[in-house]
Parts: C-alpha cells; sequence; structure tokens
C-alpha cells in the first residue's frame, strides 16, 4: 500500500489523467441524452476540453483556468448546457487557489467561482421557477465554488507557513554549524600557539643543554654526558608532542615578548583548586595512585580540563553549588574525574558546541583529548549536577 501511495505521490499527472478519463465518460453519457442532440458538435468539443483541465490541472494551472474560463464563455453563447464535464471548473478553481502563485490566477478563479452559478441561471433558466427561487439556486449552487477556493488558499497559506518554517530551520542549522566550524577553528588556533610555547620552551631547554655540554665537555665528561642524555630525552618528547598534533597549523601568531615559559602542569591543579577555593567554590581534591612525571601536552591537557570544569561549575552550578577534582594515576594512563553538584547545564550547552554557540569550552575539552589520543565523557549526573571524565594515555617522560 505505501509503494503505491509513494507511486501516486511520484506522478499526480498520471493520476488527473485517470480521472479526466472518468470524467470524460460521465460527460459522454450525458451528451447522448436527447436534450444535447441538436447541439451535440459543439458539446463533444467541451466535454475534451473539460477533461484536458483536469488531466492538466497540476501542470500547469494558470493556463487550465484560462482553458476552463474560454470553455466556460463558449457554453454560454453555443448554447451547451451544464453537464457533468463542468465539475471540471470546481476542481481548477480549488487547484489555482492551492497552487498558483499568481495573485490575478487566484482571483480569477475567485470571480469566476462566484459567477458561474448565476450566469447558468441567467441562460438556462428553469421552467416554472420564480426569479426568487433562481436567486436561491444561484446561491445554493454558488457555495461549492466559494468553499472549493476558500479551501484551496487555506492548503496554499499553510503550505507556505510550513516552506517558511522549514528553511527557518535550515538556515539555523547552517549557521550552528558555521559557528561551531568557527569555534572549533578558534580552539585549534589556541592549542597550536600553546603547543608553540612546549616545543619553544623543549627546544629552549635543549640549547642551554647542549652549550653547557660543550662548555664543560673536556673538564667534567659526566655533566657533558648527563646534559646529552637531558637533551635526548627533552627532544624526544618535542618530537612526540610535534607527531600528536601535527594536523595543527598555527597562524599568524607570535608572542609578546621573545621569552618562553613553561605551560601550566598537572602540578599546577593543586594551586588552581586553592584559587577556586579562595573564590568562594567549595572543593574536594584527591589524588589517586602514585604521581609520576607525564609528558608536557598530556599534563597541558589535565590542567585545562580541570580548569574549564571548575569554571563551568561557577558558571552553571548555581550559588551553593560543590565540586570533587579526582586524579587517579593509572599504569597506562591518567583518569580525570569533575563532578558537581549544581544545576548543572543544558543538554544543548554541551552537545555540539550548543544552539547558540556558545557551548566553546567542552568544544575545546573534547579537541585537547582527541589530540593527545584520549577519551572524554561530559554530561549530567543522574543525581543532579555535571560530570566530566577524561582518560588520557601516559608515556614516561
Amino acid at each position: 500500500m505505501q509503494r503505491l501511495y509513494d507511486f501516486l505521490r511520484r506522478h499526480p499527472t498520471g493520476v488527473d489523467s485517470l480521472w479526466a478519463v472518468v470524467l470524460l465518460a460521465f460527460s459522454a453519457l450525458g451528451v447522448a441524452n436527447d436534450r444535447f442532440e441538436e447541439h451535440v458538435w459543439a458539446a463533444v468539443p467541451v466535454i475534451v476540453g473539460l477533461s484536458l483541465v483536469v488531466a492538466l490541472r497540476r501542470r500547469m494551472p494558470e493556463r487550465m483556468l484560462v482553458v476552463a474560463a474560454v470553455i466556460g464563455l463558449a457554453q454560454l453563447l453555443l448554447d451547451v448546457r451544464v453537464n457533468p464535464g463542468n465539475f471540471a471548473m470546481l476542481v481548477i478553481i480549488y487547484t489555482v487557489a492551492a497552487q498558483s502563485a499568481s495573485r490575478w490566477a487566484r482571483r480569477l478563479a475567485l470571480i469566476g467561482g462566484l459567477t458561474a452559478a448565476t450566469l447558468a441561471q441567467i441562460r438556462w433558466p428553469e421552467p416554472g421557477v420564480t426569479t426568487l427561487g433562481r436567486i436561491f439556486f444561484s446561491v445554493i449552487l454558488t457555495v461549492p465554488f466559494a468553499l472549493a477556493w476558500t479551501l484551496g488558499d487555506s492548503i496554499r497559506t499553510r503550505r507556505a507557513y510550513f516552506e517558511q518554517l522549514e528553511e527557518r530551520a535550515s538556515r539555523l542549522e547552517r549557521e550552528r554549524e558555521a559557528q561551531s566550524k568557527v569555534a572549533v577553528a578558534a580552539e585549534r588556533a589556541r592549542i597550536a600557539r600553546e603547543l608553540h610555547d612546549v616545543v619553544a620552551h623543549n627546544v629552549s631547554v635543549m640549547v642551554v643543554q647542549a652549550d653547557g655540554a660543550a662548555y664543560v665537555l673536556d673538564a667534567a665528561p659526566d655533566q657533558a654526558k648527563q646534559a646529552l642524555e637531558t637533551i635526548s630525552t627533552t627532544g624526544r618528547q618535542a618530537l612526540a608532542e610535534m607527531r600528536r598534533l601535527l594536523g595543527v597549523l598555527r597562524t599568524g601568531d607570535t608572542p609578546e615578548s621573545g621569552e618562553y615559559v613553561p605551560q601550566p602542569d598537572v602540578q599546577q591543579i593543586e594551586d588552581l583548586v586553592e584559587q577556586v577555593r579562595k573564590a568562594g567554590l567549595t572543593v574536594d581534591f584527591k589524588i589517586e595512585g602514585t604521581p609520576r612525571p607525564l609528558p608536557s601536552g598530556v599534563e597541558l591537557t589535565a590542567y585545562r580540563i580541570v580548569q574549564e570544569a571548575l569554571t563551568n561549575t561557577r558558571k552553571h552550578g548555581g550559588p551553593d553549588a560543590g565540586a570533587s577534582v579526582r586524579l587517579v594515576y593509572f599504569d597506562d594512563g591518567l583518569g580525570l574525574l569533575v563532578e558537581d553538584d549544581g544545576r548543572g547545564s543544558a543538554h544543548e550547552l554541551y552537545e555540539d558546541g550548543g544552539v547558540d554557540g556558545q557551548g566553546h569550552g567542552l568544544i575545546g575539552m573534547r579537541e585537547r583529548v582527541g589530540m593527545v589520543g584520549g577519551t572524554l565523557d561530559a554530561g549530567p549526573r543522574p543525581g543532579g549536577g555535571f560530570r566530566i571524565s577524561a582518560l588520557l594515555p601516559l608515556k614516561p617522560a
């Protein structure tokens, strides 16, 4: 049944042609009546033309309306009485009101529908009916034409309203995607700047150690060897960071000064928590496992995740919210769990960048975690509040 319905929707002209054949058959029976004998030469083109109007009504509604109007005038002039084929006029009036974008066509359909019955009563008055009776019949026969035009115009208005809604939704979706792309690009540029600082710091350490090794190479070979080992370790770490973030391009940003300083690391998370506590947010901070040195990118990612999570708690958690921060050192990874018991954020603020483009903090988290090959889960807690959980891979530094 669904296939048949889809087929009929894809072939509207075929469906209309089928109804046109049915209408032609009924009209032919009317022409075969005795009262049409003297005008059969004029009635045949009339019923064929009206059937054609039904067949092509949706393909070319304005033209078929003009054809129907011409046929109606020809009926009046040639004295071809009303027959079943005139049902096509009712159909074309509805079609034009529902589908035509031309104001003149809709007006012509309305005027034709309101005058058709009256003209028919004047041209072919019923014998023995008073003038008042003719007026009554004209009004009664005009009602279907008026209803057909009104129904068609209502459907056209409703269709236009839904098309406007769809266009608006599509436009908002495109704007949302554009804002999300802009947010991702801005966050990647920021990550690229931080990568630049991390790599530049490591290279600076390597240069200093190399200069020191060259200075003490003859006098203190052991110190030179230690410096070379430091250069090797630092260089490997810098290369690892560059490989992880090779897809991030840094465009047009230069540091304001020529000095490069280390980025925040895991050890500074405790200072961050203490700073947030001084700002009025209750935070429970715990470290599980054995702390050990991490790659600079992982340390920076962990710090930024905790920083952004606590910032979101202060923004969305409410005045009495509390938070907890857990750092768990596994054998092959660093686990982060930041939870709060506040009101939490709306769903749209942590999925796909937010409907208004303001959920950029969690976009940044996902970008950072993805760059170091980790996983991130963010969303409301079952008992209320918000939870951010991340797992970052570890390699000995």
